[in-house]
Order: C-alpha cells, then structure tokens, then sequence
C-alpha cells in the first residue's frame, strides 16, 4: 500500500532541514490525521517533524537523518494496525509512534508492537487499559506514553467540577474504551466527592445526529453537562443538548480544548465550560516550542491538544536511538529510560541543547531530557505523572484558571 506522507509538514519544515546525510534512520507514526481525531493527529505529526527536524539540525543520530513513514489511522483501530504492520513487517521500523487516542493505541500495541517487540510511545492515548496490560506483562515493557493516565484525570476533573459548583451532571461519552474508562473514573470520584450524576449516556462515532442522545442525557434535569468527546462529534452533540434545552453549563475533557469545537457551537453557548488537561511543568523546552511551533506547522496553535507531548515523543525516540548505538529495539526501549533518567545533565529542547546531547552521548556522559510538558519520567509500566491543566471558555478563547499537582490527586485518590 502507498504511504501516507505528510507533504505540507515536509514543505514546512523545509526551511531549516538540515544537508541531507548518506543514511536515514525510519521511525513510523500511526497517527490520526483525518476522521474524529484528525485535528490532535495533524497537530501532533507537525510536533514530531519539528523534534526531528532539530535533531538532524543538530547533527542526527548515529550519523544518519532521522526520518518519519506517517500513517494515517483515520481515526479507526483496525486501519491503524494494518499500517502499523506494514511498518513493522515491511518497513522494519523499530519505534512507532502512536496513536493519538486510546481505541488506536491498544489494538497497536496488543495486535503489532507487543508481540513484534518494537518499541511504541504514546503521545496522547490516556485509558488506564494501558497501564493494566503493562502490570499483567503483555506489552514487554516495549510501551510508554508522554501524558498521564485517566485514573488521574478522572478524578481531577471531578475536584474541578465540584469547585466550579457543577454537582448535578449528565455524563455523554465516546463509546470506546477511553471514554468508558474516564466515565468510570470520573463517577467514582464525582460520588465519593459528594456529586450526582443523573444519567449516562454512550454514544457511537460519526453520526450525523445525536438528538436521541441528549434528549436522554437531560432526564432528572441535571445542572450541566460533562461531554467526553472528540472535537467533530463533540460539537454535534453540544449543539443537539443546547437546541433541545440544555443548561448552557459543560465539563469538557482534554480533547475537547480545541478552537475548532468552540467555533462549531458558538462561544456564546460555552462561557460555562469546563476542562481539564493533562498539564505541564514549564520548563526552557516549554518556551522553545512556543515561540517556534507555530512557524513550522502551518499556524497550528502550540497548545494544541496533544502537540506538546507529541514533540516531547519524538525528542525522546531520536535521543534513545543516539543513547543505544543502533536502531534496535530491545536497546532503544532501555535507552528510553536512561534519556530521561533523573541523574544525567539536564536537555531542553532544540536544536543547540541536541547538538550537546549529542556529544554527551558520545561522551559516554548521562543525560536527562526535560520536555515541553516538564521534566519526564517513565515508571515501571511506561507511564508518567505530572499536573493537570485547570481551563475555562471565555469569549471563545480557552483560558488557564489553575492547576492541580499529581500529587493533590493522589491524595484524592487515596481518600477515596
């Protein structure tokens, strides 16, 4: 089958690609660039570029150009795992990169990089079905993923719902596993924190009305709506509750930070909205990208969901392979974890901090890469932890109101 190359990412970077080496390095992306999730995975597929764009400004990887074989998943799990067994089988990769959401994820890892041992990073996929197949042994420890788990966001979201005064919610969910597990997540702690939830309500992908479904979620009247969505169908659905008579109240999930959904509804409908996000620990690598991401990704916004993570994944991949001496799998799924590891010299991205990752590498010297999301560590099941991003709609425009620390959550949890 023909690739699928992102030709405008290619053109946009072009500028500051570095002289073509005499070998390459193919690293393959599984990522959404069209249906549902397509705005998370054009935005994450620029990120990636530009990470690898500076490490090849930066001298490279074993002295090849690191380069990307993009696949579009179009959003559909048994689609992502053909192209990702392309890639593995065919192309002989030793990374894939992907997916941006959990129903593409999983069925990669359980279906191709698992049983293949090739490594896999996650930029944006937050179910803790991930974290469960790791402690039961079943992705090798060849899995990892730059953003935290929905246990965590879960519970986040129901101490900012009930701060916000929204103790009486219907809950609309994707009907996958990503939005059933943060439902499951969410409820329990929305309930242990004292809040009501009147109904729940799943909801298929692409339809073009979903009527029926807010009538349903509007029984018992309750006082907003906690929408766990995408973008597209996310706006459909935020339509149909708001035309049926919906309170004008929302909790959004970290997906649904998006213009696109904003404009789709009407920011006079959302200056009641509520999110969360996985957040970030602002670090120099946070002020990099920016100032830089935007230039190089067509206008993509650098707080795009999933772009930040997504640069941070591919910084980490090109910096494991340089770390393990060869596109191995068994060694870059290692040198993941000394690359980020707590002792070594402190990297930032761009292509000045690769050049001297670099050499330290080649040094034999450790090095620790602090990302666009903060300082990355990876514990024994590929996941991480860090703050949550507290956000609210005004005129249209998403607005940062606080955060809440990984560990407040914890102590949610343990409460609980």
């Amino acid at each position: 089958m023909k690739k699928l190359l992102l030709a405008t990412s290619i053109v946009a970077l072009s500028t500051t690609a570095s002289v073509a080496k005499d070998c390459k390095i193919e690293v393959g992306l599984v990522l959404e660039l069209t249906g549902p999730a397509g705005v998370y995975g054009q935005a994450g597929a620029k990120a990636i570029e530009m990470a690898f764009n500076d490490i090849n400004e930066a001298g490279g990887v074993l002295d090849c150009d690191i380069v990307a074989d993009t696949r579009d998943s179009q959003s559909q799990g048994n689609v992502a795992v053909d192209q990702a067994t392309q890639l593995v089988n065919i192309g002989k990769v030793p990374v894939i990169i992907g997916g941006i959401i959990s129903s593409v994820s999983v069925p990669i890892l359980t279906s191709v990089t698992a049983p293949a041992k090739i490594v896999q990073v996650s930029p944006a996929s937050s179910t803790p079905t991930l974290t469960a197949l790791s402690m039961e042994g079943k992705t090798n420890g060849y899995f990892f993923r730059t953003i935290t788990s929905d246990a965590l966001q879960g519970t986040a979201a129901a101490k900012y719902a009930i701060d916000q005064g929204l103790k009486k919610l219907a809950i609309v969910h994707v009907n996958n596993d990503f939005g059933l597990n943060l439902m499951r997540e969410f409820s329990s702690a929305f309930k242990a924190m004292g809040g009501e939830i009147t109904s729940v309500t799943p909801y298929n992908e692409k339809q073009s009305n979903y009527s029926s479904e807010a009538s349903a979620a509007m029984a018992d009247e309750p006082d907003a709506l906690y929408l766990i969505s995408t973008p597209v169908d996310g706006a459909t659905i935020a339509r149909a509750w708001i035309s049926n008579g919906g309170p004008q109240k929302f909790l959004l999930n970290d997906g649904m930070n998006s213009i696109d959904f904003i404009n789709s509804v009407g920011a006079q409908y959302l200056n009641e909205a509520y999110g969360t996000s996985s957040g970030t620990a602002e670090t120099p690598s946070t002020k990099y990208f920016y100032e830089h991401f935007a230039d190089v990704s067509g206008g993509i916004a650098p707080d795009a969901p999933a772009a930040d993570r997504s640069y941070d994944a591919g910084a980490i991949v090109a910096l494991a392979i340089a770390q393990a001496g060869e596109a191995s799998p068994v060694k870059i799924r290692d040198a993941i974890r000394q690359v980020t590891g707590k002792d070594g010299e402190p990297i930032y991205a761009g292509a000045d901090e690769f050049k001297k990752a670099l050499a330290l590498i080649k040094e034999g010297k450790p090095i620790k890469y602090e990302g666009v999301i903060g300082p990355v560590s990876f514990d024994q099941y590929g996941d991480i932890t860090g703050p949550f991003r507290l956000w609210k709609v005004t005129d249209g425009e998403v607005t940062v109101t606080g955060t809440i620390s990984a560990e407040e959550v914890a102590d949610i949890k343990s409460e609980m």
